[in-house]
């Protein structure tokens, strides 16, 4: 986890702590009908809780997150259930028989 007093936020959306570079990331998904969403994913240890996903009026449900470069998988949780479909989504098969999406940064 970052800490708050030791970020450096320069105008290209990118983070600095140390000699790492975090990059922002908006994660969205069109799902009115959704009482809850959250991100889970590997940066953060697949906690269905912990980023939760706010709803704009159209039923858009949004997120940014703060990854370091590379390729990181993720799912979305959603209202007690994975998501199993995300459309426009790179997507690759899990160990459970299902898939994760993935976020690739340079």
């Amino acid at each position: 986890m970052i800490k708050k007093e030791n970020k450096i936020l320069n105008t290209k959306g990118k983070t600095k702590t140390g000699k790492k570079t975090y990059k922002n990331v908006e994660v969205s998904f069109y799902f009115p009908e959704a009482m809850s969403v959250y991100v889970a994913g590997e940066f953060n240890g697949w906690d269905t809780q912990s980023l939760p996903m706010k709803k704009d009026k159209g039923g858009v449900w949004r997120s940014k997150i703060k990854l370091l470069p590379g390729r990181h998988e993720y799912k979305l949780f959603s209202d007690n259930g994975w998501i199993e479909n995300l459309p426009g989504a790179e997507a690759i098969p899990n160990p459970f028989g299902t898939q994760n999406f993935i976020i690739s940064l340079k």
